[in-house]
């Protein structure tokens, strides 16, 4: 009975630490982190987007954290700056990524602005990037013999265009495309002001790509 009390006691004290490590510490340090001048909060319409983005599994092959340039190459990829802590304030849940299969894409909407290539990159991946492992996302499109009001029409290219029919985006591949051109983090920051000190608050001194799936 004695050895279960010390293992139970043991237990316990380690998840105490590891609670304090992981989660009541970083909370204590980031609590004073501010957004950027440069960060505005998401639309309505990129809320969606991002909702879609989290259902489709995107964050699975993508991830949205540039590293420092002594860390990785990532800036040379054309991926921007590296990432500071502000730069999240107004994403809940974060979506850092732990994989990339596909390119980081905390930039991809200063990299890659244009609507159409987004829509038609959802819609057939390989219509733009021949060696891309993406899924394409047919379901959120509708093919149709001819456009009515209000609809917005996919440009594929000639080669992947349906014979005699066209591609209308529907709401959700509208929305994600909304939430990925949005992803703009191309503001200046100061990474030495992006982290308080515990101990007094004060700051511690490309080419298109592929798209998210």
């Amino acid at each position: 009975m004695e050895n279960e009390y010390k293992l139970l006691s043991g237990a316990m004290v380690t998840l105490a630490l590891a609670t304090a490590t992981l989660v009541i510490l970083p909370y204590v340090q980031l609590s004073h982190v501010k957004p950027p001048e440069g960060l505005q909060p998401y639309t309505d319409q990129e809320l969606r987007g991002r909702d879609v983005y989290i259902a489709m599994g995107c964050v699975y092959c993508h991830s949205q954290q540039p590293r420092s340039q002594a860390q990785a190459p990532d800036f040379q990829r054309g991926w921007g700056r590296a990432a500071v802590a502000g730069d999240y304030y107004y994403d809940h849940p974060h979506l850092l990524g732990t994989m990339r299969t596909g390119p980081d894409l905390f930039n991809i909407g200063a990299r890659q602005p244009s609507i159409d290539w987004h829509l038609g990159h959802l819609y057939d991946p390989r219509a733009y990037v021949p060696a891309s492992t993406m899924p394409a996302f047919p379901f959120m499109f509708r093919v149709k013999d001819a456009a009515e009001a209000g609809d917005v029409i996919v440009q594929l290219p000639a080669s992947h265009q349906p014979p005699g029919k066209v591609v209308v985006a529907g709401p959700d591949a509208l929305d994600l495309v909304q939430y990925l051109i949005g992803l703009d983090h191309t503001y200046p920051v100061d990474p030495h002001a992006a982290l308080p000190t515990l101990a007094t608050n004060e700051p511690q001194a490309g080419t298109p790509d592929e798209a998210a799936q």
